[in-house]
């Protein structure tokens, strides 16, 4: 299996990229730590995977807490022994997250704490044990918005994956002859919970939509197949990348059959 006997660490376990992951991993050999904030639902994805004849344990944890984000690598350490696959996907995506001048100071920070400092501190004490358990692989969840701006303006999210990507950059160099490998995955628009809670009108779907060549939002295990890639072997020359998963999004400014943006 492409993860048999590997330990693997995901945060937002609980629903969505994180759950989907979980699941993924799990069926390719992987023991997984089950990270969330959400107890029921993280320990939902605990019990799939034992269901499917896994191996996992759920830790709550809020990854923009240092002692949440040291407990958990260290939890994981202390349960199977070791750490190699660090995959920060935890992020939240607010409401009244808008633009520059109607953005409440307290969204802009909330979204920071979570979205890149959580980052940050699962690197922090994440790569150590990498280090410890010989090497491995590290996945932060940035977007596509890191690389270009959002339809429907989120500057606090928007600036946040930037964050993201750019440290990845940094840590894949830093790490690079350390057998660690740090890539971002960037996901394009997703069917999943937290942005359609966001686009909570068909009209700011559609905004969004205009731009995917594909004409569709990914889906959460869409995701998780390109996770599983970066996680494991077949990706042992691959760091510092932002490996766009986003139906084309990126790769055009609108599709010629489409009418033009809002």
């Amino acid at each position: 299996m492409r993860l048999s006997d590997k330990v693997a660490l995901i945060t937002g376990a609980a629903s969505g990229i994180g759950r989907a992951a979980s699941l993924l991993f799990a069926q390719n050999g992987a023991a997984v730590i089950a990270v969330d904030v959400d107890d029921t639902s993280g320990e939902e994805t605990v019990a799939l995977i034992r269901q499917q004849g896994g191996q996992a344990s759920y830790f709550h944890a809020d990854v923009a807490s240092p002692t949440g984000s040291q407990e958990m690598i260290e939890h994981a350490e202390a349960t199977f022994g070791k750490l190699q696959i660090l995959f920060n996907n935890a992020g939240i995506m607010l409401g009244e997250d808008a633009d520059a001048i109607s953005t409440e100071e307290a969204i802009w920070d909330r979204t920071m704490e979570v979205n890149l400092k959580g980052v940050f501190l699962g690197c922090k004490f994440g790569i150590p044990a990498l280090q410890r358990a010989g090497g491995g692989s590290v996945i932060n969840t940035a977007s596509f918005v890191a690389i270009l701006g959002a339809a429907t303006p989120q500057i606090a999210y928007t600036a946040s994956k930037g964050g993201v990507l750019a440290m990845t950059r940094e840590l894949a160099i830093i790490h690079a002859r350390q057998n660690i490998r740090v890539n971002a995955l960037c996901p394009g628009p997703l069917r999943t919970k937290m942005l359609m809670d966001y686009l909570d009108t068909e009209e700011k779907r559609q905004r969004r939509l205009v731009h995917v060549p594909m004409g569709r939002f990914g889906e959460a295990s869409e995701m998780a197949q390109a996770a599983i890639f970066l996680a494991s072997d077949e990706s042992s020359y691959i760091t510092g990348a932002d490996f766009s998963v986003d139906g084309g999004l990126t790769a055009a400014y609108v599709t010629p059959d489409e009418p033009t943006p809002l």
